[in-house]
């Protein structure tokens, strides 16, 4: 999860914002930098590295200037050199990004045949490039920058420095966080509160679809149609070791609408969008092609995570794979076999529960691979192959943005073993990286839906039993969509394979009992159709998720109709988790219990 600071002060920038970024070392990263104005021009430093090899070079090459940008980059399109780190600048613009641009391919070409000359493989070149022609064409700094944005696809933060303009930084956000801060006689941009904590506590967080003009006097913000717009202000009580929540009632609130960002990071530290292939060197090692079998081990949403990818696994590579949870696994002795791979998955690194069986698997001589967001963990350190996710602090209980990057390493995985073990070919390889850097921005459309989701939560706030449904991997997301339900509000809920209708759960359907159907329109929509047939049958409530092209076929008359993009199927359980976790959310809110740390749980399990 890349940083962004930028400064509008009255001393010297760069040594604040170096302090800053490291403030924001948390998120992980690879490279660094930052750009001042010197004397009204543009000036970069830029190091590969830890932020210790960009203050070597601020100390050999130090920069005055009282207006800066400064970044901590994960790679996603081109390698983590100094050339691909940010900022990117022309003669005309400097600007750091976090973010995806999914149409960077078309906009690039279209510039290239301009004439334009690119220096980097990143794809945050473009949105400079794009500035600078509109800058050349006569355009004033706001409008060029506005006619940039109304040209990007995808999810992104800005902020960029204007040659020759000391007293003028321009921010916006799409799918990624933005906040402003305030001081006397200063004005900051930062990715949280936490860059902004040595400045300030007088923050203001951009709405998505926002953009900003800040000088020292104050800041001038529009909305997503171009009317301006106010913003509260409000006081961030954080420290360099605080976590903020933000403009959000919880942090489980607050991570849910991060996950286009950490996804999209996640997914550009295990593919190559340029390429359109898998990065061979984020697997750090794994051969897939002599692998006879996997084993997946985890607790909890993180074995929902492990279920998915069975799926994927099994369609993609061809690879059998066993998923058990950790706490029957490490008892049950399962014969592991010598040409294996053992895979767990934990957001901490120090389940009790996967740490044993781990440890198990070691003993009986697998090789294992570690898929967790705290890289120093037991865990990690005890694994032959770390896979990280990139989903930064996660402060609410109950996993929303580690699921869902945990599913993004999952995903990149298995392309990687298809194509390794040659069940996919090249073609097969980009038409699947494709479909899975457009996630950050359908992640971001299915955020939409809130207010719908939280009108549906008001009245599932009166229900005492719920029931999940899906078929393909549908059927996981149903176990986790009734897990984040019960963590949170206490009502009791039922994930089931919707085959399994019959075979019991259909007994429970009455006119007080809600159904939740998650159903996009894939090959086996019609048969989970027949199931909700069964259920409006007897009376049931159905709640269905689904696309548009579902909406029309299912011809059921369900108590409410969620409807979400079109989307290939493959990317679907990380697209549909975010109204899953809204309703829970929400329901939670509703039921007035405590969302970030509900009763009798934990966010790291590290007992028995």
């Amino acid at each position: 999860m890349c940083g962004i600071v930028g400064i509008l002060g009255s001393g010297p920038a760069a040594p604040l914002l170096v302090d800053a970024l490291k403030r924001l070392e948390y998120r992980g990263y690879d490279s660094a930098g930052v750009a001042t104005l010197e004397g009204g021009h543009l000036t970069r430093r830029r190091a590969e590295g830890k932020l210790r090899n960009l203050e070597e070079r601020l100390a050999a090459q130090p920069l005055s200037g009282r207006s800066g940008i400064g970044h901590t980059r994960w790679a996603t399109h081109g390698a983590p050199t100094e050339r691909n780190a940010h900022p990117h600048a022309t003669d005309r613009v400097a600007l750091v990004h976090n973010g995806i641009i999914e149409n960077f391919r078309e906009l690039r070409t279209e510039l290239e045949q301009g004439g334009t000359v690119f220096s980097t493989d990143t794809d945050t070149e473009v949105i400079a490039q794009l500035v600078s022609r509109n800058l050349e064409a006569g355009m004033a700094p706001a409008d060029a920058v506005k006619a940039t944005l109304d040209r990007l696809e995808g999810a992104f933060a800005l902020a960029i420095l204007f040659d020759g303009e000391d007293d003028l930084m321009i921010g916006a956000r799409r799918g990624s966080p933005l906040a402003i801060g305030f001081s006397d006689g200063e004005i900051y941009f930062g990715s949280d509160a936490i860059a902004l904590a040595p400045f300030t506590d007088r923050v203001s967080y951009l709405q998505d679809g926002d953009w900003a003009i800040l000088t020292r006097a104050g800041a001038t913000i529009y909305d997503a149609d171009g009317a301006v717009v106010e913003r509260p202000v409000t006081r961030a009580l954080v420290t360099s070791l605080m976590v903020d929540k933000g403009n959000h009632r919880h942090f489980m609130a607050k991570e849910i609408y991060e996950q286009p960002e950490v996804v999209g990071h996640t997914l550009g530290h295990y593919l190559d969008f340029a390429g359109g292939r898998c990065a061979p060197d984020a697997i750090g090692g794994i051969d897939f092609a002599s692998l006879d079998r996997l084993s997946i081990t985890a607790c909890g949403t993180a074995y929902y995570a492990g279920l998915v990818a069975k799926y994927w696994f099994e369609r993609f590579a061809r690879l059998p794979v066993d998923i058990d949870i950790a706490s029957e696994f490490r008892y049950r002795e399962q014969p592991l076999t010598p040409n294996g791979l053992s895979i767990v998955v934990s957001q901490s690194g120090e389940t009790a529960d996967t740490l044993a069986s781990l440890r198990y698997a070691k003993a009986e001589g697998q090789k294992v691979a570690a898929i967790v967001n705290v890289q120093e963990s037991t865990i990690a350190r005890e694994s032959d192959f770390v896979l990280p996710t990139l989903a930064g602090p996660e402060i609410g209980v109950a996993s929303t943005k580690a699921f869902s990057c945990q599913l993004s390493v999952l995903a990149s995985l298995a392309v990687a073993a298809g194509k390794a073990r040659g069940h996919l070919t090249d073609v097969d390889e980009e038409r699947l990286v494709r479909a899975l850097s457009e996630i950050p921005r359908l992640m971001s459309q299915a955020l939409r839906l809130e207010t719908q989701m939280e009108a549906l939560a008001r009245d599932l706030a009166k229900v005492q039993h719920i029931l999940y449904l899906g078929r393909g991997t549908s059927y996981p997301l149903a176990l986790e969509g009734a897990l984040k339900l019960k963590e949170i509000s206490y009502i009791h809920a039922e994930g089931y394979a919707a085959g399994e209708l019959k075979h019991g759960p259909i007994a429970l359907i009455d006119e007080n009992m809600p159904v939740v159907v998650i159903a996009p329109y894939d090959r086996i929509f019609d048969k989970t159709v027949s199931n909700m047939q069964e259920v409006a049958a007897r009376g049931g409530r159905i709640i269905l998720l689904t696309d548009p092209k579902g909406r029309d076929a299912a011809a059921i008359d369900a108590v409410e109709t969620v409807i979400l993009p079109e989307m290939p199927s493959t990317i679907t359980p990380l697209v549909y988790t975010i109204p899953i976790q809204l309703l829970a959310y929400h329901t939670a809110v509703f039921m007035g219990t405590d969302v970030d740390q509900p009763r009798n749980l934990a966010k790291s399990v590290t007992v028995e």
